[in-house]
């Protein structure tokens, strides 16, 4: 980070439990721990992207306990050697970074270190447009003493997203946010790309050590109070759960960035996908035959197209069906719609509801 003061940090979140690619991602091995694009687990390639940006020494993973081994896999060689931060229990995003931010500025961080937050589960293949977003993002975070969400320019009115809206320029590349608004109707939706002033939120966002704190300190000081006190506790090695447990359940949009009065907006310079549920693998794989094909293994192909097939280590043969889901492991076969691909989650309700079955999740 030549052109600002500094260091830079990076923390990937990385405690999510969710099911919505079962029965591949379960409790025990969520998404971002999988290999769902045929190459590393997800995880790994997040961190791989701070390659040349950010030192390995300065990278952080925050995460659960129960995923200890996987996310010590995953970052192996590829985070600082005190890199794994562990929530004493789940309590949403705003509570997490609160806690990341303790234990990196107990770690030496300063006041005009940046940190550079980002979830562990999303798809982006530009690498080196990351990189180049992301430091852009660090060098406004100091220019505009704000913190900086990273937007994602909108290709398609997506309902499922939130969106931020842009205001007056500031400086070459960012914006400040004008609003952020929750996941619109399609005609809503439609309207917020037509205009061109409106991103997805992709919920990545870098600032200043002393941004953040203050930008907490205002905005959610029912949480920020007790950031001394995990501070000393950490510092001392002292157990940090019943402090923890202290704090709001509140996600950091709600928290702080939907109320704060210093937050810009930079474009992102790359492509993005948050992998909300199987079709989405459609956009990220390249295809085989008219069809997506997650194995490695061999396959035969005849009359068939736009189906998702993930079936690691197994020879794949489609005839004569079209547009389907299909995930095969060791315990399960799930075959369903593409167009019905949310309705996994009924799925994952049914077998929680089953004692017989809840080794599946």
């Amino acid at each position: 980070m030549s052109e600002v003061e500094g260091q830079l940090y990076a923390l990937v979140m990385a405690g999510g439990r969710g099911t919505r690619f079962w029965p591949e991602s379960t409790s025990k091995r969520p998404k971002q721990y999988l290999n769902l694009t045929g190459d590393k687990p997800l995880l790994e390639k997040t961190l791989d992207r701070f390659e040349g940006l950010v030192a390995s020494e300065n990278r952080f993973i925050v995460t659960v306990k129960e995923q200890e081994a996987l996310a010590t896999e995953c970052g192996r060689d590829k985070i600082s050697h005190q890199g794994l931060i562990f929530e004493p229990s789940g309590r949403n995003t705003a509570p997490c970074i609160l806690l990341s931010l303790a234990s990196i500025e107990a770690m030496g961080a300063k006041e005009n270190d940046v940190i550079a937050i980002v979830p562990s589960d999303h798809v982006i293949l530009n690498e080196q447009g990351f990189r180049n977003t992301v430091k852009s993002a660090a060098i406004a975070a100091l220019k505009e003493d704000n913190i900086v969400t990273i937007g994602i320019k909108p290709n398609f009115p997506h309902t499922g997203y939130g969106y931020i809206k842009r205001g007056e320029v500031q400086g070459d590349d960012a914006f400040e946010v004008s609003q952020f608004v929750e996941k619109p109707n399609r005609e809503t939706a439609e309207e917020y790309v037509r205009t061109g002033e409106y991103f997805w939120n992709a919920g990545m966002f870098v600032a200043s050590v002393k941004r953040l704190k203050e930008e907490f300190k205002s905005c959610a000081h029912e949480t920020f109070k007790f950031y001394d006190e995990l501070l000393e506790a950490i510092k001392n090695k002292k157990d940090i759960g019943p402090i923890y447990e202290k704090l709001p359940k509140d996600s950091i949009d709600y928290a702080v960035m939907e109320k704060s009065q210093r937050v810009s907006v930079v474009a992102a310079d790359f492509d993005w996908n948050d992998l909300g549920s199987w079709d989405a693998l459609e956009s990220v794989v390249k295809p085989t035959k008219d069809n997506t094909l997650i194995g490695g293994g061999e396959s035969f192909i005849k009359d068939a197209k736009g189906n998702i097939v993930f079936a690691p280590n197994r020879h794949i043969s489609l005839i004569g069906v079209e547009n389907l889901i299909i995930v095969s492991n060791e315990k399960t076969v799930m075959v369903l719609p593409k167009n019905r691909s949310q309705e996994v989650k009924d799925i994952v309700a049914s077998i929680s509801e089953s004692r017989d079955l809840g080794g599946l999740l």
